[in-house]
């Protein structure tokens, strides 16, 4: 029977590209089984196997547990700890004490038994070779066959044993897949848990449309161009932003190829899908300017706070600006990462028109001043109460109708606005105010310590714990004031560390 043994190891191994000590384990896992079913006691049970010779030894095992008054749980297959001392001092609680036992013959195991627990086995040795060989390659393309298509799901068969997975919502809408077909995929995620194939693939990811160029441009694996962003609708149109590091290469003509061969290639890959090759610009509105092609922008209205876009063409580019669907806007939207407002130069004005209508009244309404000053502000830019109250003096006395006098009664009546928001603000927030340093602080005004007391930011030590980002959104707090006001209330911190330092 041990020559059996080894013919089953080497069968097995063989068949299924799996290590020999895995079978070896199966098979004595498969014995360990066989033997407990043969007693009448619920026993543990060891099998070592020599793997030289196939020779199988079997051992009846008991844990060791710690001594108590209760009963054993398990008698049948636990110990305690003064019992088993008597036999091996040196065993520990959690160890097995062992004796030998009648082994039974693998010819006379129950051979569905032996396959289960032997397949088992194999299963999970080949899920983590899957495993270890696809966990470094999540978020690169793979390429395989179509094994079969079910529910609408593609399952993909990758080699050396690996199956993966395209869900249907993964797919390129109405492409034709058959078994047997060979495509390319982007590998999302693994899925150690999933019952049937673990790779996640996925057809739409726009990771997809950049890993197929960087097949077709050398350029790009060499460091002269780099793709910044992708954007699709999958099976229909996409776009790809490109930059050349490299003075002397045109990105565009290099992604396009010779007669359009390049991205003609990305394209047949993805069912015909349409791609747009956009010059990246680092200044954001050109970038969005050269996302939004064919159309051609008029012009172009950046709102940092909201990180939207208005953007304005004309009439009778404004469907094709927008495309089927609000298809380009979108790919455009998703390329740049901003939000962007597609609308007619006639829309444009009249929204432009209507909000600086809005913030005159604003103004005047707030400041108490009357439409001319209301408009000079509108046209300066300004847009807020706060922004008047912080920005440098000198920049508003650069505007040639205001002078000294009304930049100044401008800034205290802005402050005095902010002042009165704060404090009904801490009213709101039951007699939450700011501490007496964060009052005194460098720097700091009554309206912004109220302000910052309604956020949780009471004392100094709480602004010194603060970061920019929780700060951000204070209207009329820039960075840079952000910035130097915790550098203010960390500077307790600073005297400390010298002061340990010196002593």
């Amino acid at each position: 029977m041990n020559k059996e043994i080894l013919m089953v190891v080497d069968v097995v191994s063989s068949e299924k590209g799996v290590g020999k000590g895995i079978i070896f384990e199966a098979i004595e896992a498969a014995l360990a089984s066989a033997t407990k079913k043969r007693q009448r006691e619920d026993i543990e049970v060891r099998v070592a196997i020599d793997q030289e010779t196939g020779d199988y030894e079997t051992f009846r095992q008991w844990e060791v547990v710690e001594d108590s008054a209760e009963p054993l749980e398990f008698p049948s297959r636990q110990i305690y700890l003064s019992d088993a001392r008597k036999q091996q001092q040196e065993l520990e609680v959690g160890s097995f004490i062992e004796e030998p036992m009648k082994s039974v013959e693998f010819g006379r195991i129950a051979a569905q038994s032996a396959k289960q627990v032997i397949m088992q086995k194999v299963r999970e040795a080949e899920r983590k070779q899957v495993f270890d060989a696809y966990i470094d390659r999540v978020g690169e393309m793979v390429i395989g066959f179509v094994k079969k298509v079910e529910r609408g799901n593609v399952i993909m068969d990758l080699g050396g044993n690996a199956e993966g997975i395209i869900l249907r919502d993964e797919l390129i809408p109405r492409e034709a897949i058959r078994p047997r077909d060979q495509i390319r995929a982007y590998l999302r995620a693994i899925d150690p848990e999933h019952r049937g194939p673990q790779l996640i693939l996925s057809r739409t990811a726009p990771e997809l449309l950049i890993e197929l160029f960087k097949i077709e441009v050398p350029e790009i694996n060499e460091g002269m161009i780099e793709i910044i962003s992708g954007a699709r609708d999958p099976g229909s149109r996409a776009k790809i932003a490109v930059k050349a590091n490299d003075s002397r290469i045109d990105p565009i003509g290099a992604c396009v190829g010779m007669r359009g061969s390049r991205v003609q290639a990305v394209s047949n890959a993805l069912g015909g899908e349409r791609v747009d090759i956009i010059p990246w610009d680092e200044n954001p509105a050109q970038f969005v300017i050269n996302a939004m092609a064919p159309a051609e922008v008029v012009s172009i209205l950046v709102d940092e706070d909201s990180h939207s876009m208005d953007v304005a063409v004309s009439e009778e580019n404004l469907s094709q600006a927008i495309g089927r669907g609000g298809q380009n806007v979108k790919l455009a939207s998703q390329l740049t990462q901003w939000e962007l407002n597609v609308m007619s130069v006639e829309q444009a004005d009249q929204k432009t028109e209507a909000e600086a209508q809005t913030l005159q009244q604003m103004f005047m309404e707030e400041l108490d001043v009357d439409e001319e000053i209301a408009v000079i502000l509108v046209q300066e830019g300004f847009s807020s109460v706060e922004e008047i109250a912080y920005v440098p003096e000198n920049e508003m006395q650069d505007i040639e109708e205001f002078d000294e006098a009304l930049v100044k009664e401008l800034r205290d009546r802005a402050r005095d606005i902010m002042l009165t928001r704060a404090i009904v603000n801490e009213e709101k927030l039951v007699d939450v105010k700011p501490a007496a340093d964060l009052l005194a602080m460098e720097g700091m005004d009554e309206a912004l310590a109220y302000e910052l007391a309604g956020r949780g930011v009471v004392t100094m030590e709480d602004l010194a714990e603060s970061s920019l980002d929780e700060l951000q959104d204070i209207e009329g707090l820039d960075k840079a004031r952000a910035g130097e006001l915790i550098m203010t209330a960390r500077s307790p911190w600073f005297a400390t560390e010298e002061a340990n330092a010196n002593g």
